[in-house]
């Protein structure tokens, strides 16, 4: 009985000089209190935890990291990542007239006595080029600006003003491809022939107020309305 009074005893004083001397001992710390290994977990748990917002996921690249947005990636290859809207709302479309738009020559003919230049100017733009008109006596009696043409249908639009009166006169068209055998399908009539230089032909329209230069191998040259 005494020998295990005495174990006990010492057991006990062993127990009791650890205690004493854990607090001092810095190569040991105390154990945590269980509310700070509950903290602990909590905070090792949230950060575990991973959030996904709404949404499309995040691309991944071959090297596992999150890839570039599809605009970004196309600007860094050289690709165009501007909307077809956005040049579309800068691009600035001009209209005319349904008229011109329906054939340009006949418009400028119903124009003759009632435009001037500047009224050309303004429905056509600049002239590519301007040059004096002759008469007769080879005297010059206007002017004659060419002006593009905005529909495509013909090469180019030559107007004719009178120099007294700065009105429009006569209208020189040059068609894309036309030919006389087109010429005569189109329109028929009557006309009248006149030899011109280099084997050219001038046809004069006796119903129409109409001119058409060909040349020898019968393409159309251009077309005079008066």
């Amino acid at each position: 009985m005494r020998r295990v009074s005495f174990i006990a005893i010492c057991l006990m004083a062993g127990w009791l000089a650890m205690a004493a001397n854990a607090p001092d001992n810095p190569k040991h710390g105390s154990a945590p209190a269980p509310s700070a290994v509950r903290d602990q977990d909590q905070d090792q748990d949230q950060a575990d935890v991973v959030v996904e917002l709404p949404g499309t996921p995040a691309q991944k690249t071959e090297a596992g990291k999150p890839g570039l947005p599809a605009a970004v990636e196309s600007s860094k290859s050289g690709a165009n990542t501007a909307p077809a809207a956005t040049a579309s709302r800068n691009s600035t479309k001009v209209f005319y007239p349904p008229a011109f738009e329906q054939n340009s020559a006949l418009f400028c003919q119903k124009m003759i006595g009632e435009w001037t230049a500047d009224d050309a100017r303004f429905l056509l733009g600049q002239p590519a080029r301007e040059r004096p008109a002759y008469g007769d006596n080879q005297t010059v009696n206007g002017h004659i600006y060419a002006f593009s043409d905005p529909t495509g249908r013909y090469k180019e639009l030559e107007l004719d003003f009178e120099s007294g009166t700065g009105l429009l006169r006569t209208v020189f068209v040059y068609p894309q491809n036309m030919t006389w055998q087109e010429c005569r399908r189109q329109w028929g009539g009557e006309v009248s022939a006149t030899e011109a230089n280099k084997g050219r032909k001038f046809y004069s329209y006796m119903d129409r107020r109409l001119d058409v230069l060909v040349d020898p191998a019968g393409k159309v040259i251009s077309l005079g309305l008066y």
